[in-house]
């Protein structure tokens, strides 16, 4: 456990002992002096909104597309790095930002178009979908890939993401986007990642760029496979489709 995660821990605690904060908007002019203050420290980041946390005297600052948070003074002059977390009174711990985190993930992923991903459905009834960045080279995509067809079986619909890991320009992307430009999607996908011989063919219209950059950015993706559940909370690696299907609630 990190310092930072130590001390934001402690704080945590003093706030479950004084209970919620209500939500108020922030003052106009404190929220330009932290902006300004954090820009003039950093100008490469991307900060978002200025919020209440629920701390007195401090804010929070997503930075980065939500990613990360700050939690900033109100002169801007100094911040925490880190998670914030609240000690439940029954016992246990709670990690707010995380929390944040996950709804936001959620409306971000429902907020993409289905007809860019490349989708494995059930014949049944659809009990739930999850979003899976994939790779074609990595062992672990290959081995979710073959699970598909029992979670199929199991009402869970998965929705394929591009996501190279070598980069935007590599041979795993023009891999991954042969897959994406084909006339049939999932029979090349399946064929890639089974390591068949198929022909490199990349149209210059696909979506791998963009959901690259979407897993990079706001998912924080750092390697495949990465799973966003239907709720926005991050499996970062393989599961077998008994935990799946227990983590989904089916």
């Amino acid at each position: 456990m990190t310092l930072f995660n130590k001390s934001l821990m402690l704080v945590g605690a003093l706030f479950a002992l004084l209970g919620p904060a209500a939500q108020a908007e922030v003052d106009a002019e404190v929220a330009k002096t932290i902006k300004a203050r954090l820009e003039a420290g950093n100008p490469k980041a991307n900060y978002g909104e200025v919020r209440e946390s629920p701390i007195s005297g401090l804010y929070e600052v997503d930075v980065d597309g939500g990613a990360n948070t700050l939690f900033v003074s109100g002169d801007g002059g100094h911040f925490i790095f880190g998670d914030l977390y609240r000690v439940k009174a029954g016992g246990g711990m709670a990690n707010l930002s995380e929390q944040r985190r996950t709804g936001q993930r959620a409306k971000i992923m429902e907020a993409q178009s289905i007809d860019d991903m490349i989708v494995f459905s059930p014949e049944g009834e659809t009990k739930a979908h999850i979003y899976v960045f994939t790779d074609v080279d990595c062992g672990y995509c290959r081995k979710l890939h073959q699970d598909v067809p029992e979670l199929n079986s199991r009402g869970i619909e998965v929705r394929y993401l591009a996501f190279p890991r070598a980069g935007l320009n590599s041979l795993s992307y023009r891999k991954v986007a042969t897959a994406w430009c084909a006339d049939d999607p999932n029979k090349t996908l399946t064929a890639l990642k089974n390591r068949e011989n198929v022909p490199l063919d990349v149209c210059k219209q696909n979506p791998v760029a963009s959901q690259y950059k979407l897993g990079s950015e706001a998912i924080d993706v750092r390697g495949t496979p990465t799973i966003v559940m239907q709720d926005g909370s991050v499996v970062p690696g393989y599961l077998p489709p008994d935990r799946m299907t227990e983590a989904l609630g089916i």
